[in-house]
């Protein structure tokens, strides 16, 4: 579903159900990686108090809490598989730790629905986190979420957009 913008504006197109799961587990991951909490705590503090509620006067849209908590939990289950994964897709001037938290959380979400969830179309995961990545990032973030996507999408399904660097 999507409204219409100013005129020479794209639509804006509301988040459904999934993409509010994603960017949620995201933002969770984050929060994880800077605060240091526990995949059990952040899980129930975004269901009890921000999927579908009012914080600080901004409204989270309503989100699939299960596809929410696959995402988290199956992120943090993988996260020694995830990130050599992304570290071979990145350039070698660009080591994991050189991203920031909020690239690397996006980066690992999208890896493990890549990895792990086969029912879900390589274009929609890819589409998906590099507007997420727009919503953090104005500069290049959401090319390299794109092109770090679309590379492992061929590693590990053997598809995605770009020629293979192999």
């Amino acid at each position: 579903m999507s409204e219409p913008a100013s005129p020479g504006q794209p639509a804006i197109r509301h988040a459904n159900k999934r993409g509010a799961a994603r960017l949620a587990a995201v933002q969770a991951l984050y929060q994880m990686d800077v605060a240091g909490s526990g995949v059990f705590e952040i899980t129930a503090e975004y269901e009890a108090f921000r999927l579908g509620k009012e914080v600080d006067g901004a409204l989270y849209r309503e989100a699939d809490a299960q596809w929410f908590r696959a995402i988290l939990t199956g992120v943090v289950e993988n996260q020694k598989t995830i990130d050599p994964i992304i570290r071979q897709a990145l350039t070698d001037d660009w080591p994991l730790s050189r991203l920031d938290s909020t690239l690397r959380a996006i980066m690992r979400a999208g890896v493990y629905e890549l990895m792990k969830r086969e029912d879900v179309p390589v274009a929609v995961i890819v589409s998906e986190y590099v507007d997420i990545a727009k919503a953090f990032y104005e500069e290049d973030e959401p090319k390299l979420v794109n092109a770090v996507l679309d590379r492992v999408s061929r590693r590990v399904r053997g598809e995605g957009r770009g020629k293979d660097a192999s």
